[in-house]
């Protein structure tokens, strides 16, 4: 095995879409799962356009990652409640809802929870 490996977003192995046309997430393959780069269009939010793909009440994956550009907003299950911007990092458990908020696109990089993400 090569102590270096190179992958780019800019050719990804694979690319799923998000219902109603608002945005895609890109993965590489890397031996410890995928690592993913999303893009959140305005307008996007889970529950209206993950979970008719995801099928389940809240988001359950668990996301570690780092935001690029635009504005996410994310509440827990309980009410917990933040909003992610360019330069922030994240760690978020499974049970949460999200949001776009504004009219800039989120792109986020994810190396915990986009393995199944959005996975038909």
């Amino acid at each position: 095995m090569s102590g270096l490996i190179r992958k780019s977003f800019d050719s990804p192995e694979e690319t799923r879409p998000f219902e109603g046309d608002t945005g895609q997430l890109q993965l590489v393959n890397v031996a410890d799962g995928a690592v993913g780069r999303a893009t959140f269009l305005p307008g996007w939010r889970w529950s209206e356009h993950v979970k008719p793909i995801a099928k389940t009440d809240s988001c359950q994956a668990a996301h570690m990652g780092y935001f690029i550009s635009g504005r996410m907003n994310v509440v827990m299950d309980d009410g917990e409640e933040v909003e992610f911007g360019p330069g922030d990092f994240g760690i978020i458990a499974p049970g949460h809802d999200a949001w776009i908020v504004g009219d800039e696109p989120c792109v986020v990089i994810d190396w915990q929870g986009f393995t199944d993400y959005a996975k038909r």
